[in-house]
């Protein structure tokens, strides 16, 4: 693990690329999705948590990867913060989509009653085909930072 970064190092991961990768809509695998979220399997992918889901599993990084760069761990009690999707068009049952993303904010606070913690923002598109942006997922997550 790294060092917890400090407030000018925070800054400056804004920006940092994630290495991204494929994710396909398999018919089996939206079933069961839908099937957990008690939607009937006619839906297809058009929920915006399939964005989600599909976006963070192809990230390029583990959830405990995309922490270390921000100096933590699971023991530390990364929590999710806000986050909010665009569908720019119906995703697909079948298709693959290509997912890039980067960290789009990083900042320390502090608060009365919580203390210091730091408030990580981070974007992740997934692109058809052709290219085209399909959906767009930017979420949040928050760092307790409670030796500081």
């Amino acid at each position: 693990m790294t060092a917890v970064p400090d407030e000018d190092e925070l800054g400056k991961l804004v920006g940092t690329p994630f290495p991204g990768g494929t994710f396909t809509f398999e018919p089996w695998w939206v079933r069961l999705v839908n099937d957990c979220a008690l939607a009937p399997a006619s839906d297809g992918a058009a929920s915006p948590v399939f964005a989600f889901l599909a976006a963070t599993a192809a990230m390029g990084w583990s959830w405990e990867q995309l922490w270390a760069h921000f100096g933590a761990t699971e023991a530390d009690g990364p929590m999710a913060g806000e986050t909010a999707t665009e569908i720019v068009e119906p995703l697909r049952v079948g298709a693959t989509y290509t997912v890039s993303g980067e960290i789009v904010s990083a900042v320390r606070k502090r608060g009365a009653r919580t203390g210091v913690f730091d408030l990580v923002g981070y974007r992740l598109d997934l692109h058809d085909e052709h290219g085209s942006l399909a959906a767009s997922c930017t979420n949040s997550i928050i760092f307790p930072r409670r030796s500081l």
